[in-house]
């Protein structure tokens, strides 16, 4: 079948392809590349006619503008680094050296020279500037840039280089207790960042974290040595941005310039030179725990002037404890000794290798070719830690590589980069050891409902999984800045990924346990086994299209606009083209729980025909900038705007519905004195030994394929999540310091969730009169299991002040200090039983009606600063103060219930100052030996004070009229990593 979408996007790729295929000729991608512009002058009289050259120092490019009728010029397409800037008018020269960062639109007013002396006599270098660094602050984004000196000098424990984003208001680089990391802004979760390398996104489009490689990942996403600097923009990106509603991240990567250099590191800490943790402490043992790094990097000129090479290569080792704590605030002297031996501290090893190269050709002022490529290889012992015991481990295995390849050319009044990119990325964790395993309970919230409250996991895990993303793109952006006041752009992408996903969960049987009940007879049991005929792996032959147009319109002196509309197209052939099966279709139609039903079973029955792909992802981006100051030297700005992102459904959650009917799960519940049933009816069981046996749960299964298995099924008409994003604010420059005052509003909107699809006999949800309790969970489809539904509801809401403050790092001042304050109103319509990414809705009947709960995981205030100063003798510190109340935690409220079919979850914050309390300092010192190389050694101290940042609390109010004494205090000894611990570096550099 032929698509008019399609027709339209291969229209919009001829006709963006056109001006490379018929117009003359520029330079570096355009969410990385500067733009430099400005007006020329002479005794304060425009210079029509000048001509504007910008040479890179390094490389050599060079760029040139002629200024137009006012004097106004303007150059696109620059890398960042440092550019002198050269005007030659009626014969004379003059010319400065300033600084260009990634992504920014410069203003660089210029004066030409005046006099009798001919061009080609002046000494240019007697009049340079030295490393100007040019403020932005003619922009609508709300957002700000992390420098090289940044990530070169600032105290940090790991090379991700990531973390130094949340010295930009309003992000959050969160590492969590098992040394896994994710960047998230707001009230959304890490999933609707995206970071751009080069230009080119790197999203996840199977499973969470954003981008690829950051699902439940300890390592970097990109070598830190290969990068040069970053934008971080947290909302009212412009209409370029897609597949992404949170904070964007643009990154550009280090080429290699006309002389030779290299940089070797090597860093290590380990348990001698940490303090212990409060288990630790508890158990009188420090665990064994290291963490070493190591990396080499250089580049230099093939053919100088005009061919470039740079390479890296990072590896990091990781040896670190895992501490193990019961849940459900239940002490290990509480427990039998038998499970309480297993509660103490485990090391979990990790192993990751990075790699990248480029190539940088220029052949002449219009043309530059990169090609670049990129390797990831992780291993990663995982699921230790928390209610997970050293044998519930599971072997994490990640690769990944991309191959960039782009082409950029520019003509006097515009600029055309183009990509073709692959890319290959696999997540594959599975069971460190085989066995069955065993998982201990607690009561649920109402004591007779067979689904408990997890304390430990033991034996052998549940996870077996490989999903990822393979496939090709290409995109195409023309910046084009001919009519004066306009810089217009329009760009296109087009792109073919396989996605695929292969998930038995869990590979080994499961056994639960009540702790109240029996510590030797389970009541259930859950297992998997593949359907006969049906595939092992869901594969979707993915395509996606995107186009956008934008213009930047100087309006006046003063104002600017950004207007900009972008539509995005996405192709699913597994979620459109599924069909139900026939006999599940039917008994789902004939179920009589379904008659009186709150919900219509059709919309979630496939035919093949009956689903369609959105089509309504048309996102406008309105911004603008009004210069106030009294001179109109863009000192004083106030900026705003509004606008709409859609970002993407992970496939993760879209092939589920197949997933689930290949590799089936299955429940099986045994009758027991606690939790009875009747043997023969349904999935019930009386008990026997031989159950244990994974043969004899296989041939349960075999001998009747749907009994027990869960159906999972997606609504015909899902929508793409998306925000919309609204702010106000100001911009100042205070001599040598700049600061800004943003308000913000973000509102995140149809965001998956997965609910309970069971209904009791008469339709109803519960069966009693109360709001808690009373679940189906023992009506299952009839010959099936129980029934999950997917749909669009998740809603977010962010209200946010951003105040920052910067004086900008200098050699000349020898000194450099961030300010970076957020405060959050969020929340959110989800349930937040487990996590600040929960997506399961199970204990009411849809997300329709369900109150706000303040966000998990946002605390309302945040403060991180930042500080650089030069010392005598070749020494460098530096220091990071990281300070946030505490995140609120999901309670539970059966309290102030009239009973305990009453209760209610709400979200609740620990009485205590700091929630995290963090200060991290480095010393560095560089020895300079001989003209062109140098050694450095330097020392690390993270979390100085060494203050116990704990992260358990008891979050159960107590039963009805029953105050809970230990309500909101310390429940257990996890804190956020790490404790006071010192790091030793060295390096070298030439």
């Amino acid at each position: 079948m032929k698509h008019p979408l399609r027709r339209c996007a291969l229209a919009a790729l001829i006709g963006a392809l056109a001006p490379v295929l018929y117009m003359p000729h520029d330079v570096v991608a355009q969410s990385t590349a500067a733009t430099l512009r400005g007006t020329v002058t002479a005794d304060g009289s425009p210079v029509p006619g000048a001509q504007v050259t910008a040479s890179n120092t390094a490389t050599g490019l060079s760029r040139s503008a002629i200024a137009g009728a006012g004097g106004q010029y303007q150059i696109p397409g620059l890398p960042p680094g440092t550019y002198q800037v050269q005007v030659i008018a009626d014969g004379q020269v003059s010319s400065r050296t300033v600084r260009l960062q990634v992504g920014q639109n410069a203003t660089l007013d210029l004066a030409a020279a005046t006099g009798t002396a001919p061009a080609d006599a002046q000494t240019l270098e007697a009049v340079q500037v030295v490393g100007t660094r040019i403020v932005e602050t003619k922009t609508s984004e709300v957002g700000d840039y992390v420098s090289p000196r940044q990530i070169e000098v600032l105290p940090q424990a790991s090379r991700n280089f990531l973390s130094f984003a949340e010295t930009v208001p309003g992000v959050q680089f969160i590492t969590a207790s098992n040394g896994t990391t994710q960047l998230r802004s707001g009230a959304q979760n890490a999933n609707a960042t995206n970071v751009f390398i080069d230009g080119v996104g790197q999203k996840n489009y199977v499973l969470k974290g954003g981008i690829t490689g950051s699902d439940q990942s300890r390592g970097n996403p990109f070598p830190q040595s290969a990068i040069g600097e970053y934008k971080v923009i947290t909302s009212n990106y412009k209409a370029e941005f897609d597949q992404i509603s949170g904070a964007a991240v643009t990154a550009v990567t280090r080429s290699g310039t006309n002389e030779f250099e290299g940089d070797f590191f090597w860093d290590r800490t380990d348990d001698q030179w940490r303090a212990s943790t409060p288990q630790e402490l508890e158990q009188g043992e420090k665990v064994q725990s290291a963490d070493e790094q190591y990396g080499v990097s250089f580049g230099g000129p093939i053919v100088r002037d005009l061919l470039h090479f740079f390479v890296a290569h990072e590896n990091k080792s990781i040896v670190s404890p895992r501490e193990v704590v019961p849940g459900e605030n239940v002490r290990p002297d509480e427990l039998p000794p038998f499970l309480r031996e297993q509660v103490r501290t485990f090391n979990a090893p990790f192993e990751s290798d990075l790699y990248f190269g480029k190539l940088s050709l220029a052949p002449g002022d219009a043309h530059l070719f990169e090609l670049s490529f990129r390797r990831r290889d992780e291993q990663d012992l995982q699921e230790l830690g928390g209610v997970n015991v050293e044998s519930r481990a599971s072997n994490l295995a990640f690769e990944e590589t991309r191959v960039d390849l782009r082409y950029q050319f520019s003509g006097t009044d515009w600029l055309n980069d183009a990509h073709i990119t692959y890319e290959e990325a696999f997540f594959n964790p599975q069971p460190a050891a085989t066995g069955i395993g065993r998982i201990y309970e607690t009561d649920a919230q109402v004591p007779t409902e067979r689904n408990g409250r997890v304390v430990l996991r033991t034996g052998g895990t549940a996870n077996f999984q490989r999903k990822g993303q393979e496939g090709y793109s290409f995109q195409n952006d023309l910046t084009w800045f001919g009519l004066e006041g306009h810089t217009l752009k329009a760009g296109f992408k087009y792109k073919q990924v396989d996605v695929s996903s292969l998930e038995r969960l869990p590979i080994q049987p499961q056994y639960y346990y009540n702790l109240e009940e029996s510590l030797t007879v389970p009541n259930r049991v859950e297992f998997s086994a593949l359907l006969p005929g049906a595939p092992a792996s869901i594969v979707s032959e993915n395509r996606q299209y995107g186009i956008y147009v934008q213009d930047d319109w100087d309006v006046t002196e003063r104002l600017q606009l950004n207007l900009g509309v972008r539509y995005d197209y996405e192709e699913t052939p597994a979620y459109r083209e599924f069909v139900t099966p026939s006999d599940l279709a039917a008994t789902l139609r004939g179920w009589s729980n379904l008659q009186n039903a709150d919900y219509d079973i059709g919309n979630y029955i496939s035919d093949g025909r009956n689903r369609s792909y959105f089509k309504g992802a048309w996102a406008p981006r309105l911004g603008f900038s009004y210069d106030i100051s009294a001179d109109a030297d863009e000192s004083r700005v106030v900026f705003g705007g509004a606008g709409r992102s859609y970002d993407r459904n992970l496939f993760d959650y879209l092939a589920l519905e197949q997933v689930k009917l290949a590799y089936k799960p299955y429940t099986y519940i045994f009758d027991t004195g606690r939790f009875p049933c009747t043997p023969g009816e349904g999935t019930c069981l009386a008990w026997d030994e031989r159950y244990l046996d994974p043969a004899e749960l296989e041939a349960l299964a075999a001998a009747n394929p749907n009994l027990g298995g869960e159906i999972n099924l997606l609504n015909n008409d899902l929508d793409t999540p998306y925000s919309d994003q609204f702010s106000l604010g100001i911009r100042d420059t205070w001599g040598d310091w700049n600061v800004s005052g943003t308000l913000v509003r973000v509102i995140g909107k149809d965001g998956l969730y997965f609910r309970l699809g069971n209904r009791h006999p008469d339709g109803s949800f519960r069966n009693n009169d109360g709001t808690w309790g009373g679940l189906p969970w023992d009506q299952g489809v009839p010959g099936y299991g129980n029934l999950i539904l997917v749909d669009n509801g998740i809603e977010t809401r962010l209200n946010s002040v951003l105040l920052s403050a910067e004086k900008p790092y200098t050699e000349a001042s020898g000194w450099g200090v961030t300010v970076a304050y957020t405060y959050s109103d969020a929340s959110e319509n989800r349930q937040n039983a487990a996590a600040q990414d929960e997506h399961y809705l199970l204990d009411y009947p849809s997300i329709d009606g369900q109150p706000f709960y303040t966000s998990l995981g946002v605390p309302r205030h945040r403060l991180v600063a930042t500080g650089i100063y030069d010392l005598p003798w070749g020494i460098t510190a530096s220091a990071k103060l990281t300070l946030a109340t505490p995140n609120y935690l999901s309670g539970t409220n059966c309290y102030d219930a009239p009973d305990a079919n009453h209760c209610f979850w709400e979200s609740v914050r620990p009485d205590t100052t700091f929630g995290q309390k963090q200060l991290d300092i480095a010393l560095e010192k560089t020895i300079q030996v001989g003209e062109d190389f140098r050694f450095r050694i330097r020392g690390d101290v993270f979390n100085v004070t060494n203050a116990r940042n704990y992260t358990q609390y008891d979050t159960w109010k107590g039963d009805p009229g029953e105050y809970n004494a230990r309500y909101l205090t310390r429940s257990g000894t996890e804190i956020l990593w790490p404790p006071r611990t010192f790091k030793l570096s060295f390096g070298m550099s030439w």
